[in-house]
């Protein structure tokens, strides 16, 4: 588990640790790995772009297919609509 935490605190291009001075920012697709410049993100871009990709599509389908988290008892379980009362 540590690594992955050490994986978190560093340039996924070049490595460098997070510090006072430098503030390592995150890819916005994906949000697993970080970056120290623009410059290191677009060098790293070709190894990582298809585990980004991969997942994105991930992260999506957890959305659509998440349960809501209350009760829509009345309600059409496809479109959430009420149902007429009848």
């Amino acid at each position: 588990m540590s690594k992955v935490l050490d994986a978190m605190d560093a340039c996924a291009s070049c490595g460098i640790t997070a510090n006072d001075d430098i503030k390592l920012k995150i890819c916005t697709a994906c949000k697993l790995v970080r970056y120290c410049s623009v410059k290191c993100q677009k060098d790293h871009r070709s190894k990582h772009k298809r585990a980004c990709k991969q997942r994105v599509a991930e992260l999506r389908d957890e959305i659509l297919f998440q349960q809501p988290e209350s009760s829509h008892l009345g309600d059409c379980p496809i479109c959430c609509l009420p149902h007429p009362v009848d």
